[in-house]
């Protein structure tokens, strides 16, 4: 018989992400209802909304947003108005102290996000330059 044969138990693994506050975005409550309607809708209650800042736009930059399981390595975690927020930290460079808000509108309707960053912004307000 081969002594200590059972495996040693796994050292416990630190998350890959880092915990942020809402100095670096905050959710309004209108944003965080329809994000928590399309998380239930996808059947990820748990899931988090991902808030990026990606090349294009005809400012030059403009916002990607998009519904996860969870914060991926590297990411910072925001917890606001009930819901979880992630943003990687390139973006985190273009979005600290924005606010996300989601307006109900027939012409201008969907989620806004009031960056103090933005030195410019476009008419149609999906890009921006910093």
């Amino acid at each position: 018989m081969i002594a200590n044969s059972a495996k040693p138990a796994a050292a416990p693994v630190a998350p890959g992400f880092r915990v942020a506050d809402e100095r670096l975005v905050k959710v309004t409550a209108n944003a965080a209802r329809k994000v928590s309607g399309l998380l239930q809708k996808q059947g990820r209650a748990n899931g988090v909304l991902r808030v990026a800042v990606i090349g294009g736009g005809c400012s030059g930059l403009q916002y990607k947003m998009d519904l996860q399981d969870g914060p991926a390595n590297r990411d910072f975690l925001v917890e606001s108005a009930g819901i979880r927020v992630v943003v990687d930290p390139k973006s985190a460079l273009y979005v600290t102290g924005s606010e996300l808000d989601y307006v109900e509108s027939l012409t201008e309707g969907g989620f806004k996000v009031k960056n103090p960053n933005a030195a410019t912004s476009c008419s149609c307000g999906e890009s921006f330059s910093a």
